[in-house]
């Protein structure tokens, strides 16, 4: 039986480390063909010929056909501002649907989870439509409706901070109403910070959604080249009239999109290992 259990250890540590290795495999080419000096989209080799760090200076310095730095500076924004927003929209719904008794809540749980099975580029028309009559699809308008679109639906995202909030248990919530705390000293002191993982993770997910969307961008940015993401950014530079000359550019780029997704998780992943502290003790 051990030597069973053993060979069964061997095989599936082997298993693990061949997916790993399939999974990382394409993040190591992508790196790779950044620091490649042959510009196209098609080479003979899986290796490089010859590497530079040019795809990544010029990546930054020819900007007058596509200025990768500011769309890069309009992401980062858009994205600041979703997360604020997006957390505090959701931690609010969490909190009053897991905590509060009022009228309606019901029919609004079920109304947030039939909407969530619906792809939200559904209603990308609409909602175009919508902010064009608000005179928000021209200028400088264009990110407030980028942050607007990102951030207006998260309220419906609650489900998963609601079930988390559930479980903290609500005998500390009125032990400290009899201690003289208000609902918002109750939220803010108390079901917070037992929050701090879940929170992590919605900032988190909430950072991402303007990293990675391409299409509420490109049809509300339209042709207004001064507003682009990097999204949009990087699928320009997949163009025929691009590739050739930017295709190892737009591999640098992808890099570069991932380092403060990867910040942003390394300073918050400590919360990840927080678990429910204190209890109730009687």
């Amino acid at each position: 039986m051990r030597r069973k259990r053993m060979l069964f250890n061997i095989a599936a540590h082997a298993f693990l480390i061949i997916l790993c290795i399939i999974w990382l495999v394409p993040f190591f080419w992508l790196i790779m063909q950044s620091f490649r000096r042959e510009p196209g989209q098609f080479i003979d080799t899986f290796f490089p010929k010859s590497y530079t760090f040019d795809n990544y200076i010029r990546l930054f310095t020819e900007t007058n056909v596509i200025n990768f730095s500011r769309m890069f500076a309009n992401t980062f924004v858009i994205a600041v501002f979703t997360c604020i927003i997006s957390t505090f929209f959701v931690l609010s719904v969490s909190y009053c649907t897991s905590r509060l008794k009022f009228r309606f809540r019901r029919p609004y749980m079920n109304m947030a989870l039939i909407l969530n099975l619906f792809p939200g580029f559904m209603s990308m028309i609409a909602v175009y439509f919508i902010l064009k009559a608000l005179g928000l699809t021209e200028g400088s308008m264009i990110p407030i409706a980028l942050i607007i679109v990102f951030s207006a639906g998260s309220g419906t995202q609650f489900y998963v901070m609601k079930g988390y909030m559930d479980t903290i248990p609500r005998a500390l919530d009125e032990a400290a109403a009899l201690d003289g705390c208000s609902r918002w000293q109750i939220f803010t002191r108390i079901t917070l910070p037992l929050s701090k993982p879940m929170i992590v993770y919605q900032v988190i997910t909430s950072f991402m959604v303007p990293w990675v969307d391409f299409i509420f961008a490109r049809i509300i940015v339209r042709a207004e080249s001064r507003y682009y993401t990097v999204a949009i950014g990087l699928w320009s530079m997949l163009e025929r009239e691009y590739v050739w000359d930017w295709y190892t550019r737009f591999c640098a780029g992808a890099v570069l999109i991932s380092i403060p997704i990867s910040i942003l998780f390394m300073f918050t992943q400590k919360y990840y290992r927080e678990a429910m502290s204190g209890g109730v003790k009687g």
